[in-house]
């Protein structure tokens, strides 16, 4: 088993910096949201062996939350018994032992799937979001017809915003009423959500350096694995939303963003409107990679007119940890550039707080820098 051997040893202070890691996860990370989760990764902190394990994986799949999607994944797949049965009865202890393990027997396909697959979090709860925002970008530009490309969410569940329901806290609807996906959001402030109707979607089109095909018993598998089984709301959401992105997949395009979308524009018929989403992506592009992505929008736009929404925290990821693991959808802001190429920025914002969409009205567009 690799690192558990005398001659392999981590220096103490990295395997002390790494039980740290997992003990502040266990402790305060997962404590709301997952106690079984919460209880596993405390038990690995007081493991040495464990943490010799977690550490033959490469330095940036290292974080809980990838070694414990690798370790559900085999429960999943039916290759730790045992890990899985203490999942089913939601035992902390029996999966805390369980997990030590699976991970001490089979530390090879832990590393081997964490290496190979990123954490993901895939779900299309920042559709009561994102609804009204692509609604009003396309009635703006006078749109009867829009192509979706979602940028950088692997599973690219947001394609699917016009086939859920989405039930607003002042009693206002969107959406199907009779999709097998409900949502319901809570408004912050006393001004209506806008409910124009969402065009036609003439293409959905899915753009990431590693997409995930729902269609895909492996990949399917895996969206599961980076759900705690305790979360039995959120898996049960899930399954829903990969069922119905099943009915009609979208397409996939393996790439750089930068280097991918003129690639995705072209795939959007030309008497529809490419309305670009990203969720949660811009903070994770790297920093010289966010300014050529802006310049893609702005050729795309020289060409025609393109919508570009976009949902991403304003202020540090730290103050939206624990809101993001529960919606992914914690800030908000919409912006669209015409083919003039300005940046005309209305905003509606979401609040902190769980499933909370907080919208403060639509002003004039104007003109941002940046």
């Amino acid at each position: 088993m690799p690192g558990a051997t005398a001659g392999s040893a981590v220096p103490a202070g990295r395997a002390r910096s790494l039980a740290q890691v997992y003990r502040r996860f266990g402790a305060v990370d997962a404590a709301e949201t997952s106690p079984l989760y919460g209880r596993v990764a405390v038990a690995l902190s007081e493991s040495d062996e464990a943490l010799r394990a977690i550490e033959a994986a490469p330095v940036r799949k290292r974080h809980p939350t990838v070694i414990l999607a690798a370790l559900h994944d085999l429960a999943l797949a039916g290759h730790a018994p045992a890990l899985a049965a203490a999942y089913a009865a939601a035992d902390g202890d029996a999966a805390a032992r369980a997990a030590i393990d699976t991970l001490l027997g089979m530390t090879d396909s832990v590393v081997a799937i964490a290496a190979r697959r990123p954490a993901r979090t895939a779900e299309a709860g920042g559709c009561a979001v994102l609804y009204p925002a692509i609604s009003e970008a396309a009635h703006r530009v006078g749109a009867n017809a829009i192509g979706l490309i979602d940028v950088a969410r692997s599973a690219a569940l947001n394609l699917n915003v016009d086939r859920v329901g989405i039930t607003y806290s002042n009693g206002q609807s969107l959406g199907d009423p009779s999709s097998p996906v409900q949502l319901s959001s809570s408004i912050v402030g006393d001004r209506p959500i806008p409910t124009r109707p969402m065009p036609e979607i003439v293409a959905r089109v899915g753009v990431d350096l590693d997409p995930v095909d729902v269609t895909d018993a492996d990949d399917a598998r895996w969206l599961r694995a980076c759900l705690s089984p305790d979360q039995s709301e959120r898996v049960a959401r899930l399954e829903a939303e990969m069922a119905l992105a099943a009915t009609a997949p979208p397409l996939l395009l393996r790439g750089d963003a930068v280097e991918v979308l003129p690639d995705a524009f072209a795939r959007v018929p030309a008497d529809a409107l490419p309305v670009v989403i990203t969720t949660w992506a811009l903070s994770q592009f790297a920093l010289e990679s966010r300014l050529p992505f802006l310049h893609r929008l702005d050729e795309g736009a020289a060409r025609r007119a393109v919508a570009w929404v976009s949902a991403e925290g304003s202020e540090s990821r730290r103050r939206y940890r624990r809101v993001a693991i529960d919606a992914p959808l914690a800030t908000a802001s919409s912006a669209w550039r015409c083919a003039t190429g300005r940046l005309c920025a209305p905003r509606p914002s979401a609040a902190v707080g769980r499933r909370a969409a907080g919208w403060r009205g639509w002003p004039t567009p104007s003109v941002r820098s940046g």
